[in-house]
């Protein structure tokens, strides 16, 4: 739970970021699917290094918490699996939600928001 709400915190942050592009975009006459589309693709980017980087790290690093874990394997492939299906979906809601919110912002106020 805790690093589902760590993942929300920093993509909504990062999100949050781009409001003066997202405001220029919409300024423009971009359409919300290519500014949703655009955030995703990013925020997905981020998503996808981190769950790779983190279960390389946890795969290496299981030898030495594996006295710590019961009624599991260190290595078990469902969960595994499971914590990666959590955290993209997690991830994935965390970038749509802020940016969903920030195209729904009048233009000229994002632009003012710097």
């Amino acid at each position: 739970m805790l690093v589902a709400i760590g993942v929300f915190s920093v993509m909504a942050y990062s999100v949050s970021l781009q409001t003066h592009e997202i405001g220029i975009r919409m300024a423009l006459g971009a359409p919300t699917s290519n500014v949703l589309r655009m955030v995703l693709s990013k925020g997905l980017r981020l998503i996808s290094v981190g769950i790779v980087l983190g279960t390389l790290a946890s795969i290496a690093l299981t030898r030495f918490v594996a006295s710590q874990f019961w009624g599991v394997s260190p290595r078990d492939p469902v969960t595994f699996i499971g914590v990666m299906v959590v955290l993209a979906a997690v991830g994935t809601a965390a970038c749509l939600v802020p940016a969903r919110r920030a195209t729904r912002v009048d233009p000229l106020i994002a632009l003012r928001y710097e």
